[in-house]
């Protein structure tokens, strides 16, 4: 293929950029479907999540997200914080997106608002039941309250006849001097048997009763002011599923500047996550990095461009890619993010392996001659360490969950097209550029004399590592374990508000609400219920009950005294009947373990306690954590078997050696405990945050330690193989161990750094950015390749090779012949 592209440059060019413009044009035609499910087949959380959005409820397009507020004196409720708060959600309500602006004070804002809710509920129900009742009788308000105070007395004429009624009337009008028209009315109107009128009066007024406690206590339950009423809310409803991020930047910083000496605001909601988050310049960042170490490494403008725009027009495909790919797969919203930040980092490199073998070839060869040198032994090697990167990645692909799916096919394809333009666009556009590829010298390469590698830093830097191997070897071990030790303490989960940097909107919204409303408010369980027969009230009644009565839960949504409510209801259950939902806040916050150990104990003893009555689902954002730590521990095992498997029997038929394949993995998975451990010192422990500029610390996503070792393996794989590669050539050459890895550091070490360097500097070019998801993963992967191609592949392998002598190229003679034989160079 590459060779092709050199022999034929113009028509290899004209096919790379017609696929561009044709997978271009597939992106355009179909959009893209990001999808941030975190599904997982099979799992508890999974099916809850797939029958509430069964419900009635689930159908609403809309969104919404809440302002919360308290004094710092005094009652939320006081005529001056309402004074205070009010300009805030009027303002609120005249934004674009937004509906309306419900809040606690009867009086709501906005476009299209409901009625505002009333302060004495028992008084309103009772006004409504009055008209209600009134307009049956087809008597006036005001009629039918003289005739409910009258009623008490006329029962003891219960065996008066009805044609009576009317002189008695008259009788009790003279005696209440009201009208005897307007009583004789209202008397004709009154059964023949008042028995049966007491009767139905007192059983309607014991009903009304009940669903005046039923309506109390989901007012109370669902109430916008705290019960010591000294934090309250007003839920913003929006028009659109999502914000844009210019918008919901603005409204969080309308909300951030209401804060006031006497006033602590703050906002709750998901349809505020992309606050913050417009656009950024990480990929400018990188690729000047990179641009500048390009230029010192070859001293050529021009050369140092290359690898960028090839980089680049892989990139370009990789991302269009991804956007075709959302349309059939579930592609979490920031995996684009995530496949440029490597594919970035292995395109440049890709090419600077090739260039490099490109420039050393120009010295004794015509220029097409030097490039086909470059592609059959760096080209090679590209190809080779970017498949490993590749099954790397689709290795995630065992453990069964979409999410991961989605992230590595979008990583996948992204490091595919970097190599395919690595593989065709450069070695054609180094064939029509000749000796112009190097062309437009800095100043400090215009007198450039190659030197010998025998007599190069990299040589003597060699020799040092070789007096006593073992030192450097204690050494590395010893520091990488340092670096890991912070990892034994790692916590996954899905950090909640209550890591955003105190003072922000998020953080104030979450810290309100704990104070007013409990620390469980902010990790509700959203529990579905199927019952064993539709609409049945007493099986719910049985579930809500045994769910009130859990260990651990606080309240449920609706409890208790509230279900009456739900009777006839159209959209507390689906078309069947069957299915319902219960919200169970728990006592304790997201992130403290008795909450995880309150959903174990739901769903191991309360749900079977209930099952005559009803199956229990739980899912919510804490359920789905737990079932995907369930699920990575379960997979994990048969994942890193066949990664490392792979890798190994790629190395092994590559170097035809057992010990340097072994070495590889057993390195390879240092330097992933190293990064690992580093990530878990800054972003849950707080280690050098403020320099990261990390607001906020809390648990690991349950999801980075699988994607970095996926993405780390593929990448210490490649610095394996450009290394290696080498000493394996010397070893050929002269048969002499120590000179063969001192030769093959001294002839890739520096490459291998340039690599790195260039790689570290675009991972951590992303940490800035306001997305926490990717400057979290910025972290973990720059941290990752600092360990791994500074410490691990240039000192500790080093080492360990000279220690273990012939040992390195050992294979069994049998094995040997069955092996394939693979070159490289």
């Amino acid at each position: 293929m590459s060779r092709w592209a050199i022999r034929h440059p113009v028509f290899a060019l004209l096919v790379w950029f017609g696929l561009l413009i044709a997978l271009i044009g597939g992106a355009v035609a179909l959009g893209d479907k990001y999808n941030n499910s975190f599904a997982l087949p099979g799992a508890q959380s999974t099916r809850a999540q797939e029958l509430l959005e069964a419900l009635p409820a689930a159908n609403a397009q809309s969104s919404s997200f809440q302002v919360v507020w308290s004094p710092t004196s005094g009652k939320a409720t006081d005529a001056a914080v309402k004074a205070e708060i009010d300009p805030l959600l009027k303002e609120l309500s005249r934004q674009t997106s937004v509906t309306c602006v419900v809040g606690p004070y009867q009086e709501n804002f906005g476009r299209d608002c409901p009625k505002p809710a009333p302060a004495n509920v028992t008084a309103a129900l009772t006004t409504a039941a009055n008209e209600k009742i009134a307009k049956s009788l087809g008597v006036t308000s005001a009629e039918l309250t003289k005739l409910m105070r009258a009623l008490p007395a006329i029962y003891p004429l219960a065996k008066a006849k009805g044609a009576d009624l009317a002189d008695i009337a008259s009788v009790l009008a003279w005696l209440a001097h009201a009208n005897e028209k307007e009583w004789a009315a209202i008397a004709k109107k009154i059964p023949k048997d008042v028995a049966k009128l007491r009767s139905a009066v007192e059983t309607g007024t014991a009903k009304f009763n009940e669903y005046t406690a039923a309506a109390q206590a989901a007012a109370d339950a669902t109430s916008p002011v705290s019960k010591d009423q000294t934090v309250a809310y007003a839920t913003v409803n929006l028009d659109d599923p999502a914000l844009s991020a210019v918008d919901a930047t603005h409204i969080s910083n309308l909300i951030k500047d209401a804060n006031s000496p006497t006033l602590i605001v703050g906002a709750n909601g998901q349809a505020l996550a992309a606050a913050g988050g417009g656009a950024d310049s990480s990929e400018a960042v990188g690729l000047l990095v990179a641009i500048v170490i390009l230029l010192i490494a070859f001293g050529s403008l021009v050369a140092a461009g290359l690898p960028i725009v090839v980089a680049l027009s892989g990139l370009i495909g990789g991302q269009v890619l991804i956007i075709i790919i959302s349309n059939f797969m579930d592609v979490a919203s920031f995996a684009p993010t995530l496949a440029a930040m490597i594919g970035l980092g292995v395109g440049i490199d890709y090419s600077l392996f090739i260039m490099n073998r490109y420039r050393q070839g120009l010295a004794e060869l015509a220029p097409k001659d030097a490039a086909l040198r470059a592609v059959n032994t760096a080209g090679r090697a590209v190809m080779f360490a970017g498949c490993t990167v590749i099954i790397a990645l689709l290795g995630m692909f065992v453990l069964n969950i979409n999410f991961f799916n989605g992230l590595s096919m979008a990583a996948a394809v992204t490091v595919l097209m970097v190599m395919l333009s690595a593989l065709v666009m450069l070695p054609a556009l180094l064939s029509l550029l000749g000796t112009k590829a190097l062309a437009i010298k800095m100043p400090w390469a215009r007198h450039h004399k190659e030197i010998e590698p025998d007599d190069s830093k990299w040589s003597t830097f060699g020799l040092l590592l070789q007096k006593m191997p073992i030192i450097p070897v204690v050494l590395s071990v010893v520091v990488i374990g340092a670096l890991a030790s912070p990892a034994l303490t790692m916590e996954l989960g899905f950090p909640d508000n209550g890591t955003q940097a105190p003072g922000t909107p998020l953080r104030n919204g979450f810290d309100l609400l704990s104070k007013g409303y409990g620390q469980g408010v902010a990790g509700p369980f959203f529990v579905a219920v199927e019952l064993k027969n539709p609409r049945d009230m007493d099986e719910l009644a049985t579930v809500v009950k045994a769910l009130e009565e859990t260990k651990g839960v606080a309240s449920t949504l609706p409890n208790s005294k509230m279900l009456i409510l739900l009777d006839g209801s159209k959209t507390a259950f689906d078309s069947k009947g069957t299915l319902t939902s219960v919200l169970v806040q728990p006592t304790t916050s997201p992130q403290d373990e008795a909450t995880a150990e309150t959903l174990t104990r739901i769903r191991d003893v309360t749900a079977p306690a209930v099952a005559s009555s009803a199956t229990l689902y739980v899912g919510g954002t804490q359920a789905i954590s737990t079932d995907f730590t369930a699920q990575l521990q379960k997979m994990l095992p048969i994942f890193l078997l066949l990664v490392v498997g792979l890798g190994f029997l790629a190395l092994m038929m590559l170097f035809h050696s057992l010990v340097i394949p072994l070495t590889a993995a057993v390195t390879s998975l240092m330097s992933f405990a190293g990064a690992l451990g580093i990530t878990v010192a800054v972003f849950q422990h707080g280690t050098l945050a403020s320099l990261l500029d990390v607001t906020g610390t809390g648990p690991i996503l349950p999801f980075l330690p699988i994607m970095v070792f996926a993405i780390l393996f593929g990448l210490s794989m490649d610095y394996q193989v450009f290394l290696v590669t080498r000493m394996q050539e010397e070893w050929h050459k002269s048969g002499d161990n120590r000179v063969a890895v001192r030769r093959g550091l001294a002839g890739s070490g520096k490459v291998v750094v340039i690599a790195a360097t260039i790689m570290t500097s675009v991972f951590l070019s992303f940490v800035p950015t306001p997305n926490d998801t990717i400057k979290l993963f910025g972290v973990a992967l720059a941290s990752a390749v600092i360990i791994d191609a500074f410490l691990v592949r240039l000192i500790l392998v080093p080492s360990l090779m000279t220690l273990l002598g012939k040992a390195n190229w050992w294979l069994p003679k049998w094995l040997n012949k069955v092996l394939p034989k693979i070159t490289l160079d």
